[in-house]
């Protein structure tokens, strides 16, 4: 047995259903909504992804640790290398095997380490495809890892993720201009990264500030978890911005966001989209692209007031992955063109952004 594998503990879904399993993870019991991913690697970059806060992530490629943990290792930004954000953001890990023999040459420590000192209960010995079958087909639902020594924790409401993750003061990148004002309702490290690789300077600003006022030259909503309709101070100061006609640029949450300001509807998914091979097409062509994403939450495009488009459509099931305003350099997208780890298929999306800027 794996060296770290020293305590077990059960997995107990909502309907009663449950799974042991054994730890390599810091032994704590904990609750959260289960998801699952089918990326094959970057677990160093998921398990930091804010849109993951206070989920219990399920990875169904078969084994977790293989390559180990980077250091925080910074950027000329002052941006981590390796991670999206400064701390892990999900509540735990389940996986079906678990390797502490871990071979990269950026490698400072294994997984179980480094989930240890962060406090992050972690499972494997579980069949996780069995598991991902379940929540697909019986839809998304909580768990919670017993340990029989720990208490269990309340599970994170959706109406607080965002406070949660988004920064609490404003902060400042780049001198170079265009200007771009970013909302941070749980911003990724390489969507910052991105944008100032292409020369502007970005203000970074919580989730609910009073943005209207602000000298800008484009309006970036990021990323984030939870359910966008709770975002009502946001939704309030996008609706505001739609009648300039400054570019805006979103992503996932923010393609949400951007559709309920625009005055469409949005919806909880039965399990949602997470991983690195989620397939859109733009609509009318058959240009395609291989896409990253992470959501639980989707845009009904028939709700989209006349004088805006459906910009990609999921290839799997139909469902909406952008919108775009017919007249007005307004675009969001349901994926993330800055995955990190890949695929870079849309990342010429930024480049679309800052011409936009400069044409304003």
């Amino acid at each position: 047995m794996n060296y770290e594998l020293n305590k077990s503990a059960i997995l107990r879904l909502a309907d009663g259903t449950e799974y042991r399993g054994f730890s390599f993870g810091y032994p704590r019991s904990t609750t959260g909504e289960m998801v699952f991913c089918t990326a094959m690697t970057g677990y160093p970059e998921s398990l930091t992804d804010p849109s993951y806060c206070g989920q219990i992530l399920v990875a169904t490629h078969p084994m977790m640790g293989n390559y180990g943990v980077p250091d925080d290792e910074r950027d000329a930004y002052g941006l981590s290398r390796h991670f999206e954000s400064d701390h892990i953001q999900c509540a735990a890990l389940v996986a079906t095997d678990y390797s502490a023999c871990y071979s990269h040459a950026d490698a400072r420590r294994s997984l179980g380490e480094w989930l240890s000192g962060e406090r992050i209960p972690a499972l494997c010995g579980i069949d996780t495809r069995a598991l991902a079958k379940k929540l697909r087909d019986e839809g998304a639902m909580t768990g919670t890892i017993v340990f029989d020594d720990s208490p269990v924790a309340p599970p994170v409401h959706d109406d607080c993720l965002v406070a949660r993750v988004s920064t609490k003061q404003i902060q400042e990148y780049g001198h170079g201009r265009p200007k771009v004002l970013l909302v941070d309702c749980g911003v990724k490290n390489n969507i910052l990264r991105l944008l100032l690789e292409r020369g502007v300077s970005v203000r970074r600003v919580p989730w609910d500030y009073d943005f209207t006022h602000d000298d800008y030259d484009g309006l970036f909503i990021s990323n984030g978890p939870g359910d966008p309709a709770a975002c009502i101070p946001t939704i309030q100061h996008l609706r505001a911005a739609l009648a300039d006609d400054r570019p805006i640029m979103g992503i996932c949450l923010g393609n949400q966001l951007l559709a309920l300001a625009a005055g469409a509807r949005t919806y909880k998914m039965k399990f949602g989209h997470r991983g690195h091979n989620q397939t859109v097409r733009q609509p009318g062509t058959h240009r395609c692209f291989v896409t990253a994403q992470n959501h639980g939450y989707a845009v009904d495009p028939a709700t989209l007031p006349d004088d805006w488009e459906c910009l990609f459509e999921n290839l799997n099931d139909g469902t909406n992955e952008g919108i775009r305003h017919k007249q007005k350099p307004f675009f969001s997208t349901q994926f993330h063109p800055e995955a990190s780890s890949g695929p870079v298929d849309t990342m010429g999306l930024f480049d679309q952004f800052i011409e936009k800027m400069k044409e304003v």
